[in-house]
């Protein structure tokens, strides 16, 4: 069995990149050394725009051999094969982090695809979220880095002990692939006129003219020392499962609708396809109906559009995208040739981090079921590399403020624990480049600067810090999690500006607030703008963090800490008591969430808990009365 150690030495080569190490456990003396160059498509630095995805191959012998891996990464996404068999299960791998600091890489056992004699590795790389379009309000191009690359090795062990390997080097050769497009927004074309047979296996190359498809690989410049390649940790993205469509829709303009009954985070499989050579078949994807039409106004700046190019395969052609994924339940089927119908032939794949369900939830109320059901799929779908907003429109960003108030689901319902640890490293990373103010994104995106998105500190959004962990912890006891992340805690509370005068242990009242964020009564151009004080909402999760952090001190035994904690809480409750509340319990803010807020944290004494209870019913039943009224009148 092979176990990974991480290789820190610097590389004697300046144009090699330093994976790691291997280890047998019956060679624990006897280390082998991982290196390997980054390698590019040589017109990759001259490629101003979009591109297509590349084509790696490598031929190289093997002797009767004990076993093979692969270790390998990409600056993008990648898909490896050898001998013309794909290699692994991972689904846009190497997945989603903070590229300026470390870049995840795969170990394989390919033995059973190895054989005697010559072999060959093929590996496609496309753009991903290294270098294609993402952020918010359309995103932005090239924000970790201008174009992809790859970085790999195999290793073949034998039995007398030996390691022969093959790294990505000048040797290898590159040539562009029928994925004419792989993005994350607009989805992927792919020409199947423009496959290369056998690219990646060697016999049938040998009578091809190799130099019409293949160019000499561009050995890139060393990466910089602050970027990390790291064994993979996290939970690789897989494709899940399968959903059948359970209705085939003829829209009023004659668009042909596949609805597959549920909203779910993939992509849509096509077989049987016949057809003429050229023929082109577009798969346009949505969440919701619109007049009986697929309704795209919520995607904003993202196409979410599939294209399949035929080849003219007499024997039939399928199709299914390898670099890109939607949001949908509904998806739009133009171009349809085949004598088989649609019904027979797509079918939905859900793709999402490969975490183990451990909750579940059903009573006699089928309304909390089918909430319950939504809250499990939209899980699913914002889980994917890293926890999203969102899935389908032109963002899909791990937005801190969802995570800081999921977490405390998320592990109730999946196992989520390495995960989430994972994204922490960054967030606290990022967090680290912002000179301590934890980012709104992470992996920060760059993003345009509306106001919730300035660099300044923010309530509840950056408090996530300190609840993700919380939640990790409270779940499994591990209370590992809470020393990975105890600088990042300590630092953020440090870091939240106070009022200069007054109560001087509350939020600094100038820094904008995000508040009870979505208010549906708040206006649409302004979502911050609830009936909730937003410095009221600030101060109390300012609370509630303080109130963690003295517990997490106490656990890790930082006693000076802890007291330190422990009168800043005492001294914040004394005045968000004076600011925000009543000797009677209540509150400054007439509204639902402060209440909620305020009980549930634990801000009132017991008297004014059970005056504010009673306050909130009566909230909710004028609330309960409204939306009869406003039914009834519809």
């Amino acid at each position: 069995m092979l176990s990974l150690k991480i290789g820190m030495d610097e590389p004697q080569d300046p144009r090699r990149c330093d994976l790691g190490r291997v280890e047998t456990s019956a060679q624990s003396d006897k280390q082998t050394k991982l290196s390997c160059e980054r390698i590019a498509a040589p017109w990759g630095p001259t490629t101003p725009g979009l591109d297509t995805e590349w084509l790696f191959r490598k031929e190289f012998e093997v002797k009767p051999l004990a076993g093979g891996r692969l270790s390998i990464t990409a600056q993008g996404v990648y898909e490896a094969e050898i001998n013309g068999k794909r290699v692994g299960d991972h689904f846009m791998a190497p997945g989603w982090t903070a590229y300026d600091k470390r870049i995840p890489y795969q170990t394989y056992d390919i033995t059973s695809l190895l054989c005697v004699g010559k072999n060959c590795i093929g590996v496609r790389v496309a753009e991903g979220w290294f270098c294609g379009r993402i952020g918010f309000e359309g995103g932005h191009r090239n924000i970790w880095g201008p174009h992809p690359a790859l970085m790999c090795e195999l290793q073949i062990h034998y039995p007398d002990t030996s390691i022969e390997t093959t790294p990505t080097d000048s040797t290898w050769m590159v040539a562009r692939g029928p994925i004419q497009r792989a993005e994350l927004y607009n989805g992927e074309k792919y020409d199947a006129t423009q496959e290369i047979p056998y690219w990646s296996t060697v016999a049938p190359l040998r009578s091809l003219d190799i130099s019409h498809y293949w160019v000499p690989v561009l050995c890139m410049p060393p990466l910089s020392k602050q970027i990390q390649v790291i064994a993979g940790i996290g939970v690789p993205v897989r494709r899940i499962e399968t959903i059948k469509p359970v209705q085939h829709i003829l829209s009023p303009s004659g668009k042909e609708i596949i609805d597959f009954g549920q909203n779910m985070v993939g992509y849509v499989r096509l077989k049987n396809i016949k057809g003429l050579r050229g023929h082109k078949i577009i798969l346009s994807h949505a969440e919701v109906l619109e007049n009986q039409e697929i309704c795209t106004r919520p995607l904003r700046q993202c196409d979410s559009i599939d294209e399949y190019t035929l080849k003219g395969d007499e024997n039939g052609e399928s199709y299914e995208p390898r670099f890109t994924f939607h949001g949908f339940r509904f998806a739009q089927v133009e171009g349809w040739c085949s004598d088989f119908t649609l019904m027979d032939s797509v079918e939905a794949v859900v793709c999402h981090t490969d975490m183990k369900e451990v909750g579940s939830f059903s009573c006699s109320s089928g309304s909390l079921n089918q909430l319950y059901h939504n809250v499990l799929w939209g899980m699913k779908g914002n889980f994917l590399a890293v926890p999203t907003d969102c899935p389908q429109r032109d963002e899909r960003l791990g937005w801190s403020g969802d995570l800081a108030l999921f977490a405390p689901t998320a592990v109730l319902i999946f196992d989520c624990y390495e995960f989430l640890k994972n994204w922490l490293v960054d967030v606290w990373y990022d967090q680290q480049v912002l000179d301590g103010v934890p980012a709104m994104v992470t992996p920060n995106a760059t993003l345009p600067d509306p106001i919730w998105c300035r660099r300044k500190p923010c309530a509840v959004w950056h408090d996530v810090t300190i609840l993700a962990p919380w939640a990790l912890y409270e779940e499994t006891g591990n209370i590992e999690i809470l020393e990975q992340q105890y600088e990042s805690m300590e630092i953020w509370i440090r870091k939240i500006p106070r009022r200069k005068d007054g109560s001087t242990h509350l939020w600094d009242t100038t820094i904008f607030q995000l508040g009870d964020w979505l208010d549906p009564d708040a206006p649409p151009d302004a979502p911050w703008k609830g009936k909730t004080d937003a410095q009221l909402v600030a101060n109390a999760f300012l609370i509630r963090s303080l109130g963690l952090m003295v517990k997490i001190a106490g656990l890790l035994h930082k006693d000076q800490d802890e007291l330190r904690f422990q009168h800043d809480l005492q001294m914040t409750e004394k005045e968000f008591q004076d600011e925000y509340v009543t000797p009677n319990g209540r509150l400054v803010s007439d509204s639902q969430a402060a209440y909620a807020i305020a009980i549930c944290f634990g801000l009132l004494t017991p008297a004014q808990q059970e005056r504010a209870g009673l306050h909130l019913v009566y909230l909710e039943q004028g609330l309960l009365v409204h939306l009869s009224y406003v039914k009834h009148l519809s």
